[in-house]
């Protein structure tokens, strides 16, 4: 066991990074905007910078509706998942009748956020005037997360584009976010700066890769018994995405 780890950092432990705060202050741009001011949001960057995670915490700390687009959706599943969403168990009826539904639910909290991950998907497959519909009728705050090409995709549909009020964009993680991480998911090991300097490095500060190289330095340190490292002390390796090759 690697008494390096905690238990519980994977379960829901969140670290305060930078693409947190910047999730936030989006969220609550649209949340609190003055009558009068559209309420669309767009929270964007590169796979793997942690847009998820920070969603997950900004739908917990503002009770928002929360929906993640998949690429087998169709219209029908876009509908009866927002409604299961919304409380109804057994959705039914026509797009049009489910519409209707979600309109009637979203207006009786008019300030109640709905997040709406892997939007790009809702773009590509002409869905995308679904979310304007809901916009304007419920007139309720909506944040579009995804990938960097977001805002580029969504200027092909002025009518959305124009709605939107606040931007924000994901950025790489730097050596304060790895710090934060490695207190959150090695709270027992003290991991020196050089070392978290070179794995932001070695990662291009992708967070899902720093977390990764973080478990690999957590279980080189316990099969090593060490409770502090270095970039000197540690032997092991790096996670940076590319697939090793073979050697020639």
């Amino acid at each position: 066991m690697n008494t390096n780890v905690n238990p519980h950092a994977a379960a829901g432990s969140w670290a305060p990074l930078k693409n947190v705060a910047t999730g936030m202050s989006v969220a609550y741009k649209i949340i609190e905007r003055p009558a009068g001011v559209d309420g669309l949001g767009l929270f964007y960057g590169p796979s793997g910078y942690g847009k998820s995670k920070a969603s997950t915490y900004i739908q917990n700390k503002t009770n928002a509706i929360y929906l993640e687009v998949f690429e087998f959706w169709t219209r029908r599943t876009f509908c009866e998942l927002l409604l299961e969403e919304l409380g109804v168990s057994q959705p039914r009826g026509s797009i049009a009748t489910m519409m209707r539904e979600i309109l009637r639910r979203l207006q009786d909290d008019p300030n109640r956020l709905l997040i709406i991950d892997e939007a790009d998907k809702l773009i590509d497959k002409h869905m995308i005037e679904y979310v304007r519909d809901i916009y304007k009728g419920a007139r309720i705050p909506v944040l579009l997360v995804g990938e960097e090409q977001l805002p580029q995709k969504l200027a092909r549909y002025e009518r959305c584009e124009n709605r939107v009020t606040a931007f924000g964009m994901a950025n790489p993680a730097d050596l304060d976010d790895a710090q934060k991480l490695a207190r959150i998911y090695h709270p027992r090991l003290t991991i020196g700066e050089d070392l978290l300097t070179e794995v932001v490095a070695k990662t291009r500060g992708v967070a899902s890769r720093v977390v990764t190289s973080l478990a690999e330095i957590g279980q080189f340190a316990t099969a090593n018994g060490l409770t502090s490292i270095d970039l000197q002390t540690y032997g092991g390796t790096f996670f940076t995405g590319q697939a090793p090759r073979r050697a020639r």
